[in-house]
């Protein structure tokens, strides 16, 4: 394993570990569902955390993201590899996108979205293509 992949599974973990808590109803690292809510969805009007569902989904579909790239070279690790880094990649150029900015207004979110979530989108983008393709 390379530390390229190393890094990238440690912070994905990471990622999937917080949304797996708040599928299950755990609302860290923010104890107050309402200030999270204002820091991680940032949409006007949101009020409450995404469900269980799309919270264990998003976490279910970061393991497999993992597992890809631990596994060993195949079509299926390079198709899985090339979509999730094209996916990250797009949200995370979504984080300077006027229309996101108007669906995601809210403080902090706003401001993480520029500062955190979209540099971090983009480089675990970026890092899984380069993945995909060595």
């Amino acid at each position: 394993m390379t530390w390229l992949e190393l890094i990238l599974c440690i912070v994905l973990a990471a990622i999937a570990i917080l949304h797996t808590a708040w599928a299950i109803g755990l609302w860290v690292p923010i104890r107050d569902e309402a200030r999270l809510v204002h820091a991680v969805v940032g949409a006007q009007g949101a009020t409450r955390m995404p469900g269980p569902i799309p919270c264990a989904l998003v976490a279910s579909g970061l393991v497999v993201v993992i597992l890809s790239i631990i596994a060993g070279p195949s079509v299926v690790r390079t198709v899985i590899l090339i979509a999730a880094g094209v996916v990250l990649s797009l949200r995370g150029s979504l984080a300077w996108i006027p229309f996101w900015r108007r669906m995601t207004p809210v403080e902090p979110f706003a401001t993480l979205d520029r500062r955190v979530y979209g540099p971090l989108c983009l480089m675990l983008g970026v890092g899984i293509l380069v993945v995909a393709a060595t």
